[in-house]
């Protein structure tokens, strides 16, 4: 099982988020836009954890605080993913448990989180995590 360390993302980590991002959650982006996205957080709203070993980011997981008018303010998990290489090492379970620390140092005792409807294994481990379920949606997109 490979050490790892759970810590705040740094601009240098877009490579690795980059393929992270292609080859777990199948989007098609470039290391320049996720650092210049790192470049733009808003740390008063926002955090991303990594998890690294050998000196890469092996794992990630983005966070913002959530508010609408109709429900208690929230935490929504933007992108969870782990290298398919690194799974099953308690990764995963450590970037959430990062993820939910932050939460609480807010004040913020709900968590959101979405998640494809077929990535079934991703379903397991959010329920492993103590996660529920509670309804299929839709998501629908439109380029301006």
């Amino acid at each position: 099982m490979a050490e790892f360390i759970i810590r705040e993302v740094r601009p240098e980590d877009a490579d690795d988020i980059a393929e992270i991002s292609r080859e777990d959650l199948g989007y098609p982006c470039d290391a320049e836009m996720v650092r210049a996205n790192i470049s733009g957080l808003d740390s008063s709203r926002e955090a991303v954890f990594v998890a690294e070993t050998d000196s890469s980011a092996v794992g990630y997981i983005h966070v913002e605080e959530y508010k609408t008018l109709y429900f208690e303010k929230m935490v929504n998990y933007l992108g969870v993913a782990v290298s398919n290489k690194y799974r099953r090492m308690g990764i995963g379970a450590a970037l959430i448990k990062a993820a939910e620390n932050w939460a609480v140092e807010r004040g913020i005792n709900l968590v959101r989180l979405n998640s494809g409807s077929t990535r079934t294994g991703a379903h397991e481990f959010y329920k492993r995590q103590g996660y529920d379920g509670d309804k299929m949606q839709v998501h629908f997109t439109k380029r301006l």
